[in-house]
């Protein structure tokens, strides 16, 4: 059954009880139909979008906005007020592991928070730092970072965190060496990453992340307008901060955004990615012996995990009939990535895993519309590379605890992993 509220509408979100599928409350939802209205925590409601046809028309619309300013935009996440300020040693233990430069400036909106005409614009200022060949140029390099990481857990072996040592440590560094960035911070950035992305970080705590990491970044591009280097910050420097299309405080920004989406969704789809090829044995034979099914299975892979169960909020910014619904300008709306994906009208046996499956390009994992995810050529080849060499170097991995032992982001508005001890 769907949990209704007072006001008996379904209520979003809802809780995954499989670490491999949506909530069945969505599927439910998509079953009454493409467009039902639902409750939010606040006493708030949208229109939930939940078929896959239907959420690739709506994010293609332009009487949509991306903009969380707007008084109705949806939030199924709303912070959560603080009860008690953190004590001196927590506070002492963040100073001690943040890095010692101190920037200024204040942030601008990201580029996903952005409408048309403004969005499109820095849109395509990135799109040829991510295109499918600067992409392939990036390969060997991948390739080696991949290898150099499983040299270090065989040699430390034979057990390991799956997600510090190797899941979150791959797009980690590849960020970091594509905006130039010492990745001798790592640690830093992920640990305010996932601050950002928590369900259960406060609004304050939220706010002091995000601005650590924009204060870094604010001293990173300001070293680089003044010396340009050969990297994604550098080329943008010189192509557009130089002539004035780009301001300082956009081109942090940027940067911020980046980082951010360059870490956890990769980071948690590759340690989601190990465990189900784990549970799947024919999947994981699949992966070993078709190398047309191991290219295909990074868009399998995110097709079947849909991280972000409603991580998509967009508000009407007019009146229109949609799916045979009745929309007005200010209502929210919440295109269900996860349950579209899952749309048995848009693939054949959808809750099944295959690697092999040719229709799992048509997926929205990625998003869909003028805000497709930037980063999909990129998080395509890492997921890859991290799941074919994973187990072509150890055939014999497997999980070294009980799969109900396993520690899942279900505080986290990306799920994920928390840890994932393997051994071989």
């Amino acid at each position: 059954m769907i949990t209704e509220p007072d006001n008996g509408l379904p209520q979003v979100p809802a809780a995954r009880t499989c670490p491999f599928s949506p909530p069945r409350e969505y599927a439910l939802l998509r079953e009454a139909g493409p467009v039902t209205q639902v409750a939010l925590p606040g006493d708030k409601h949208a229109w939930a979008v939940t078929t896959l046809a239907a959420v690739r028309e709506l994010l293609t619309r332009p009487d949509i906005s991306s903009n969380p300013q707007h008084p109705n935009f949806p939030e199924p996440f709303p912070d959560v007020e603080a009860e008690e300020a953190p004590d001196d040693a927590e506070n002492a233990a963040a100073a001690e592991e943040e890095p010692d430069e101190e920037g200024g400036g204040e942030p601008l909106p990201q580029l996903i928070e952005m409408d048309p005409p403004l969005h499109t614009v820095y849109r395509r200022m990135l799109i040829p730092e991510l295109t499918v060949k600067r992409v392939k140029e990036l390969r060997p390099g991948i390739q080696q970072l991949v290898d150099g990481l499983i040299d270090d857990m065989l040699a430390k072996g034979p057990t390991a965190d799956l997600v510090s040592a190797y899941s979150l440590a791959i797009p980690s560094a590849v960020i970091c060496q594509l905006l130039g960035i010492s990745n001798d911070s790592h640690h830093f950035f992920q640990t305010r990453t996932e601050t950002v992305v928590s369900r259960a970080a406060t609004s304050a705590e939220k706010l002091t992340a995000y601005m650590e990491l924009y204060s870094f970044l604010d001293v990173t591009v300001t070293a680089k307008e003044t010396e340009p280097t050969d990297d994604i910050l550098g080329r943008l420097v010189t192509k557009y901060f130089r002539t004035g299309e780009l301001s300082h405080e956009m081109l942090v920004s940027t940067a911020v955004l980046l980082l951010l989406a360059g870490h956890e969704t990769t980071a948690n789809t590759i340690s989601l990615g190990v465990l189900a090829f784990l549970q799947y044995p024919e999947q994981l034979q699949a992966l070993r012996e078709d190398p047309a099914a191991a290219v295909n299975s990074p868009d399998e892979m995110v097709r079947f995990q849909s991280l972000g169960d409603v991580d998509i909020s967009r508000t009407a910014t007019a009146d229109f009939d949609f799916q045979g619904t009745q929309i007005k300008n200010g209502d929210g709306l919440l295109p269900i990535i996860s349950v579209a994906n899952r749309d048995p009208e848009a693939f054949d046996h959808p809750d099944e895993l295959d690697i092999r499956r040719e229709d799992t390009r048509h997926h929205v994992g990625f998003g869909y519309g003028p805000h497709q995810c930037l980063g999909q050529n990129l998080a395509r080849v890492e997921l890859e590379i991290a799941y074919r060499t994973l187990f072509e170097r150890i055939p014999g991995l497997r999980l070294a605890v009980p799969l109900d032992e396993i520690r899942f982001k279900n505080d986290s508005q990306i799920f994920g992993v928390h840890s994932m001890p393997v051994t071989w």
